[in-house]
């Protein structure tokens, strides 16, 4: 009895490790970012499916200096920094003076419809999740770059 006790105990630490270590895998498949981005950020899906009405993970990797324009989404956003700092501020213009420096290990929540904008600051890389479909409308319609694809 002792032995299947161990052995069960064992069993459950073994499957509960294989979950988090599948979770956790660093081997994520990173490909370009969405149109609606700026050109240069790579994003890689961790979970759902951010085109359908479910919940999804994705990480957005950004280099130096990369930035988003002021924009808003339909629903929270929920942005982790997993590795440099992220520079977020709330509002209709692009106000660096105005931003909240964000650590890794850092988080933030902009709510539905809340006008915000973003700047990387060093190689950055964040985890967002959010309730899908992703919609990302920019405040300052000039600012989408898939707009500017389209005049070309």
């Amino acid at each position: 009895m002792r032995i299947l006790r161990i052995t069960g105990v064992l069993l459950v630490a073994l499957c509960a490790y294989t979950a988090r270590a599948a979770a956790q895998s660093p081997d994520l498949k990173w490909g370009p970012a969405p149109a609606i981005f700026p050109a240069g950020a790579r994003m890689a899906v961790l979970s759902g499916d951010p085109s359908k009405s479910e919940l999804f993970t994705v990480r957005l990797d950004m280099p130096d200096g990369y930035t988003i324009a002021p924009h808003w989404h339909p629903t929270d956003e929920h942005v982790t920094v997993i590795r440099g700092t992220f520079l977020v501020g709330m509002g209709d213009k692009f106000d660096l003076g105005k931003t909240m420096a964000l650590p890794a290990g850092g988080f933030v929540t902009a709510g539905a419809r809340m006008n915000h904008f973003a700047r990387a600051k060093g190689h950055t890389i964040v985890q967002v999740h959010a309730m899908g479909p992703f919609a990302l409308t920019y405040v300052n319609p000039s600012d989408d770059p898939t707009k500017k694809l389209a005049k070309h």
